[in-house]
């Protein structure tokens, strides 16, 4: 790799987001699987998603988090909402990463 080849390939982190990593492929904006549902349980006041074969209940601001996963805005509109909803709270780097684990979970697409 010559230095001239070197610095087109240069992704540094000023050049890309902190929620996204360098190179990596678009995604779709995310949304609930076709077989997870969001469910509010007014008897516990907790947030579920519920799966085929299990509930999971959702602690803190998950259930925040996948009120915005509508399959329209994506992980930036997102991120932008909830920080405007939380400042100061670090949405730009946790809340890429659990949807990231959501949808390695594939309850998410």
């Amino acid at each position: 790799m010559t230095a001239d080849t070197a610095k087109e390939a240069d992704t540094t982190p000023a050049a890309t987001p902190p929620w996204r990593p360098a190179l990596a492929p678009p995604r779709r904006p995310p949304a609930l699987a076709p077989a997870v549902h969001f469910r509010h349980d007014r008897v516990r006041d907790a947030d579920l998603l519920v799966l085929p074969e299990r509930v999971v209940v959702l602690r803190g601001t998950a259930g925040e988090i996948l009120r915005l996963c509508d399959g329209i805005r994506d992980v930036d509109a997102i991120v932008a909402d909830l920080a405007g909803r939380f400042p100061g709270a670090p949405v730009a780097t946790e809340v890429p990463a659990f949807l990231g684990r959501l949808r390695r979970e594939g309850w998410l697409r």
